[in-house]
């Protein structure tokens, strides 16, 4: 499976963001799709992981009402809206694949996307 992230930039506090991760290779629809970010001098953390099916989604508790992710099986790719953007949502966006569906942690997940930058300006 390979992941491919884009949509980052630089964006003024309160606008907004759509971040997109292309998926490829075999078999990659049985896949738990998740968003991670990690700001600088920070651990990674977990944002959001949705099925392609969109079925089953969930977010850090933090998150719930400005981010929302969303799988589109048809052009493989799965997104992220962020809304009502914060400089403390600044960092690097990663997307993740694995196979626990649901799980918010890192290490469930096998395939990870080069990460885009996402920088919040006061």
């Amino acid at each position: 499976v390979q992941l491919q992230a884009s949509g980052g930039g630089l964006v003024q506090a309160g606008g907004s963001l759509r971040l997109s991760c292309a998926a490829s290779g075999r078999t990659f629809s049985s896949y738990n799709m998740a968003w991670f970010r990690q700001a600088p001098g920070k651990e990674r953390e977990f944002v959001a992981c949705t099925t392609w099916s969109g079925s089953r989604t969930k977010y850090v508790d933090s998150l719930k009402g400005r981010f929302t992710i969303s799988a589109d099986s048809a052009k493989n790719t799965v997104y992220l809206q962020m809304n009502s953007l914060k400089p403390e949502d600044t960092g690097g966006y990663y997307c993740a694949a694995g196979f626990s569906v649901s799980s918010s942690s890192p290490h469930d997940y096998y395939f990870w996307g080069q990460g885009t930058l996402v920088t919040v300006s006061s």
